[in-house]
């Protein structure tokens, strides 16, 4: 059906101009608006929809044409004088050049707002968050570096997501928390858990013939790198590597509980602390769950608002692939969650058993070995 629109979208020139569908990117280059006139309301041809349209001058700042004044139609982000912004230089296939507002510049405010960021976490966690955050720097590069990279060559995405998966485990575990038991258990417990979440993904998609192209991005990536991509391990990918921070989260929780537990002055059987942890972990669970529905219900909302116009059924609706895509997603991370307690529980309950929670690995391994 994506396929069809696509075709549908170049045999429209009463919609488009046709020249303008065949335009050829030049450049893309920084520049800054010098002045604004004729702002008005129009018509799109064909609909009901009107758009705001501006006649912008800007004066070039990078690039092959640096420091030359440029005039154009505007009917994408509404700017106003002293606004910089990133220009789309185009050609046509008659010859014509052709400007657009790519994209406004704003580097400087996302700065500021990552700034902001990390001072809170340092302010409030200190050198644990320094931590957090080298970490999750960590699993930034890897996810850069390695997944994507790896992804777009065509390597398989069911073993590639799984080694980045474990990847980024190791950084936010080890590098947050330190490498001691605790780190083990939580980093073993949630590799458990990754791994049934995966094999409860892989079958949920195969049941329900998903084949990955539920978003217009996978139509266009499929068509820029000539078919070669798997999109049904793509997605699976997708499901792995989202549900690994709630995961994280729920399995370093629990591992500090069962700690806790064993740390009280009154002796307590394992079989005590286990319902104890469990109780604490069905309380956790219930919350992040919603948080993970919530989630992925706030990133379809212009989806969902653009299905209520339907005047289609709700059983179709939630039959189309874009929106059974999103209730897999949600429905297969929940139960990843629910999973991840009873197991990493457990590991917990057994390696922690007498054991001081700020013994390093090393003293561990000493101490096992002499036991044994």
């Amino acid at each position: 059906m994506r396929i069809l629109l696509l075709i549908a979208l170049f045999c429209m020139p009463a919609v488009v101009q046709g020249q303008e569908l065949y335009q050829d990117i030049q450049g893309v280059w920084r520049a800054k608006v010098t002045d604004v006139r004729n702002e008005r309301t129009v018509t799109v041809p064909g609909t009901n929809v009107t758009s705001e349209t501006q006649t912008v001058q800007a004066e070039i700042l990078t690039g092959a044409r640096a420091g030359e004044i440029v005039v154009f139609e505007n009917d994408y982000i509404q700017l106003e004088e002293g606004d910089a912004f990133y220009l789309n230089y185009m050609i046509t296939i008659n010859g014509g050049e052709f400007y657009s507002v790519r994209e406004i510049d704003r580097r400087a405010e996302l700065v500021g707002i990552l700034a902001f960021f990390v001072l809170v976490i340092l302010l409030f966690a200190g050198k644990q968050g320094l931590q957090s955050l080298v970490s999750l720097f960590g699993s930034l590069l890897v996810i850069v570096y390695i997944l994507v990279p790896g992804l777009v060559k065509g390597y398989s995405p069911i073993p590639i997501s799984v080694a980045v998966a474990s990847t980024i485990l190791f950084f936010a575990i080890f590098f947050t928390h330190g490498f001691n038991r605790r780190s083990v258990v939580a980093f073993s417990g949630t590799l458990l858990a990754v791994a049934l979440t995966g094999i409860l993904a892989y079958f949920s998609i195969h049941i329900t013939d998903l084949t990955g192209f539920a978003s217009d991005e996978s139509v266009y990536l499929n068509l820029n790198t000539g078919g070669t991509l798997d999109f049904v391990g793509l997605l699976l990918a997708g499901i792995i590597i989202g549900a690994l921070g709630v995961l994280d989260d729920i399995a370093v929780t629990q591992v500090a509980v069962v700690r806790e537990l064993y740390e009280t002055p009154a002796r307590i059987a394992r079989w005590e602390v286990y319902k104890k942890a469990m109780r604490i972990g069905r309380e956790h669970v219930s919350a992040l769950v919603n948080t993970l529905v919530l989630a992925y219900t706030g990133a379809a909302l212009p989806l969902l608002l653009l299905f209520s116009l339907s005047n289609d059924a709700a059983a179709n609706i939630i039959n189309t692939e874009v929106f059974a895509t999103e209730i897999i997603r949600a429905l297969i991370g929940s139960i990843g969650i629910v999973c991840t307690v009873p197991i990493v529980t457990l590991l917990a309950v057994i390696f922690l058993k007498n054991h001081s929670g700020d013994d390093h690995i090393h003293k561990d391994i000493a101490l096992h070995t002499h036991r044994l």
